[in-house]
């Protein structure tokens, strides 16, 4: 399980030091329609036949790697970080102290 702050002190790029960085966890946004590879997939399913591609079924791992949005405070850029795989990520939660 992974606490993250919703705000931490990073490097900027564009600043050229460490400044406050707003946190959020990083979601893709929905998929054009008019993409290249989703016409030609359309395109080979249309018709009879059925599924011309594999669906893929043999789903075997139980975590998934979380990308981080960090945005400056100071001059708005925003830029991507890619932490570590964990089952449970929690977003401005506190520490939770251990019991050893």
């Amino acid at each position: 399980m992974v606490n993250m702050p919703k705000s931490k002190k990073a490097y900027c790029g564009t600043c050229k030091k460490h400044t406050p960085h707003k946190v959020s966890q990083y979601k893709k946004g929905r998929e054009s329609v008019f993409a290249q590879g989703k016409r030609r997939y359309d395109a080979k399913q249309k018709g009879f036949g059925g599924q011309k591609k594999p669906v893929f079924h043999k789903k075997a791992k139980t975590t998934r790697k979380i990308t981080l949005k960090l945005e400056c405070q100071v001059c708005k850029r925003k830029r991507l970080y890619a932490i570590s795989r964990c089952k449970t990520f929690v977003l401005g939660a506190s520490r939770q102290k251990s019991l050893y």
